[in-house]
Order: structure tokens, then C-alpha cells, then sequence
């Protein structure tokens, strides 16, 4: 079940707010400029479908952003849990950074956990299948897949080259906690 929390990007271990319902999290995320929107597949689709055979299932959704944000790449990423770089991929988007563009995913299948600093809070979202986050270009974020990654998403791009991650330098991605499979809440 997807799900909000958010922290004082003081204080770690009590989020101010916690919910799965879905409108709520959309409403909170949109006072801080995130999209979050729920996309149905248009024919069943799994993990292991041929990236075509994905696009096509949510091809009305695909093209409605493109349209309207003037996305010029779309592709599917899939990562399972035997994945042999899991770990150099989960490590990868650990650390605080952002990029030049929108990051946009949509979850087709598994989960994942964004987190987003945005001064005075920490927004942590878990995004599971179904979900699209939209985090605007400059937003102080992390991404953590989990020690065994297991997710299909279709990504949105403006730039081939706007997805390049630029680094904080800063430790706040440490203070909060890691995505585990099965965690509470």
C-alpha cells in the first residue's frame, strides 16, 4: 500500500503525519509542487512483459503527460531481486542529490521509497504499483530500491542528459530510515 510520512528533517524517528490514503497523499504532496496520480493498466501486464507490451497497457496515461509536459523519452526499467549489481544500483541513489529536470516514475509492478527534502520536512514516499510520482527539477531527494530491488517503472525524460544526479554532500539521507521489504506502516 503506498504511503506518506512526513519528519521534522530534525527529528528522525516521529513523523508529523503518516497515511496510505491516497487523496491525502496526493493533496499533501501537491503543497510542495509533487505530482502523485493512480494509473490503471487498460490490459493485465506483469513483470517480465516486454517493454512494448508494458507501454501499451498504459498508453492513454503515456501519452496524456507527454502532451502535456513535453516529455521527449519514455523507456521501462525492471529490476529484480537477483539483480548481481543490486547493491551498486541501490547504493547509487542513496546519498541526497537532484537533478535538472523532473524526475517523473510511474510503478508498474514492486515498490520503491522516495524521499524528499524540501526545508523544513522530509516527505518519505513508498511508491508501489499503480503509483506515479511526478518531483520537480531541483528538489533536494533520494531513491531507495531496498536490499533486493524488485520493480518495473516507465520513465519520463525531457533531456537525455537532465537526469544526471547532482550531489548534496550531506548526510541527511543516512539519518532517516533505510526501505525494507515488509516494514511496518
Amino acid at each position: 500500500m503506498s504511503r506518506l510520512r512526513i519528519f521534522a528533517e530534525d527529528q528522525t524517528d516521529t513523523p508529523r503525519l503518516t497515511t496510505s490514503d491516497q487523496a491525502q497523499i496526493a493533496r499533501e504532496l501537491a503543497k510542495i509542487g509533487v505530482g502523485f496520480e493512480q494509473w490503471q493498466a487498460a490490459q493485465p501486464v506483469q513483470p517480465g512483459d516486454a517493454p512494448e507490451t508494458i507501454m501499451a497497457a498504459y498508453r492513454a496515461d503515456i501519452d496524456r503527460l507527454i502532451a502535456e509536459r513535453g516529455f521527449k523519452t519514455v523507456d521501462v526499467v525492471s529490476i529484480a531481486p537477483d539483480n548481481p549489481q543490486r547493491e551498486t544500483m541501490r547504493g547509487k541513489f542513496l546519498d541526497e542529490h537532484y537533478h535538472k529536470e523532473d524526475e517523473v516514475r510511474f510503478f508498474v509492478a514492486g515498490s520503491g521509497l522516495f524521499t524528499l527534502h524540501v526545508e523544513p520536512n522530509v516527505y518519505e514516499i513508498k511508491c508501489e504499483q499503480g503509483d506515479l510520482i511526478s518531483v520537480p527539477d531541483s528538489t533536494l531527494h533520494w531513491f531507495d530500491m531496498g536490499p533486493e530491488p524488485s520493480f518495473v517503472a516507465i520513465r519520463f525524460f525531457t533531456e537525455p542528459d537532465g537526469w544526471v544526479g547532482h550531489f548534496t554532500g550531506t548526510d541527511i539521507a543516512r539519518q532517516f530510515p533505510r526501505y525494507e521489504k515488509g516494514q511496518a506502516g
